[in-house]
């Protein structure tokens, strides 16, 4: 375990230290305060000893703090979390809840894409929740680290020169082996670096050579193909899609765009990433539903025959195919396509009540956009068009 010290979740035997390191911490502590005002310090870390009790390893943790807090977040700010495994079954039909997986997905929350997913896979009656990759430019603070640490986080390391940033990626692709295959863990992992915008998801044939590299021979430098499919069978890597009716970050979405428009030099701030956090897990969400594609395993020998060179671009594309085709689709989603056309193609598929409720919403996200002279129309056509990317690419699945 030394070799992945530097990255790694914290072990069983390091939480309790972790924990009291984390009651120790003045920040952390100023923003429990926050919490209950009117509770005296010592008697708030006494509350928190107690409930601490029992807790030995980072599931512990999730199941006794992270759990019923994702669990009221679902029932406050989302209209119902719903999740489809149907196609993680066997051939029996029945669900094997023994097996781990790598859960690759498109990516709509920095916090919550993964936390929604712990919760729905213990109520499938999985054993255990995922490991995630958290990047290191998230981690501002010490209480964060430790807290993410605790919560079965795994560091990326952003901002590296490219030598630096070989060695990183081997090891971390060498770490989700190990968590997969010895330590038992599923993992979530995004098919790409960031959240994809417009909500055009598409798999970066970087991040499949990252998970590639650590079940190569020759410290990732083979270039036969079945040395390549031999590594990624290891992970069963299960495609996974979220879908969102409602994204409470498309506004600072659509804000980076008018940003980036005006100044191409702009860039976000760690403020920035800290107010994404807090509206996507504290903001309307609607319904929220979780779609598992067929497992790579089960197709990934039909790309056999391609020659390297060809074999990521067809492997992220299938993988496109699998996470389009499992997008839940809303009314929304058809009224923003139509908007977008100039026409009533879709009309089928909602009432004029969605289509009004849609509208309201579109002109609410725009009011919280604080930029001086915002140019509205640029601004609204980026919000449809967040909403209209999933169902065309659900569509050419079709």
């Amino acid at each position: 375990m030394n070799e992945f010290d530097e990255i790694r979740p914290y072990e069983a035997q390091e939480m309790k230290q972790a924990f009291g390191e984390l009651l120790a911490d003045r920040q952390f502590n100023a923003i429990m305060k926050g919490f209950a005002p009117w509770l005296p310090k010592s008697l708030r870390n006494g509350l928190f000893h107690l409930a601490f009790m029992g807790v030995k390893t980072p599931l512990d943790f999730q199941m006794r703090f992270m759990r019923p807090i994702v669990k009221y977040i679902i029932r406050k700010h989302t209209d119902g979390c719903t999740f489809d495994d149907q196609t993680l079954r066997s051939k029996t039909g029945t669900l094997d809840t023994q097996q781990r997986y790598t859960f690759l997905s498109n990516h709509r929350d920095i916090v919550l894409d993964s936390a929604l997913l712990d919760v729905k896979l213990v109520e499938a009656g999985h054993p255990t929740t995922v490991e995630i990759g958290i990047g290191d430019n998230l981690l501002i603070y010490p209480w964060i680290k430790r807290l993410v640490r605790m919560n079965k986080a795994f560091t990326v390391r952003r901002g590296l020169s490219p030598k630096e940033m070989l060695r990183s990626s081997q090891l971390m692709s060498r770490y989700i082996h190990y968590a997969v295959t010895q330590k038992q863990e599923n993992i979530w992992i995004a098919q790409r670096e960031g959240r994809a915008k417009d909500s055009d998801d598409r798999t970066q044939e970087s991040v499949l050579k990252m998970l590639t590299m650590g079940g190569l021979p020759t410290e990732g430098n083979s270039t036969d193909v079945s040395d390549v499919i031999k590594s990624l069978r290891e992970l069963n890597i299960v495609p996974l899609t979220i879908s969102y009716e409602y994204d409470p970050c498309d506004y600072l979405k659509a804000r980076e765009f008018h940003m980036k428009r005006d100044n191409p030099q702009f860039k976000k701030t760690r403020q920035d990433d800290l107010d994404n956090m807090k509206t996507g897990i504290f903001g309307y969400k609607g319904h929220v539903h979780y779609h598992c594609g067929r497992p790579v395993n089960e197709w990934i020998d039909e790309l056999a025959g391609l020659p390297r060179t060809e074999f990521y671009a067809a492997l992220s594309q299938r993988i496109d195919k699998e996470i389009h085709a499992g997008y839940r689709i809303f009314p929304n989603n058809y009224v923003a396509l139509d908007e977008l056309n100039g026409s009533n193609d879709h009309a089928v598929h909602y009432t004029q009540a969605d289509k009004e409720r849609f509208d309201q919403y579109l002109k609410q996200q725009m009011d919280k956009v604080d930029i001086p002279d915002k140019d509205e129309p640029f601004l609204r056509e980026m919000l449809i068009t967040m909403y209209v990317n999933p169902l065309r690419n659900y569509l050419k699945t079709k």
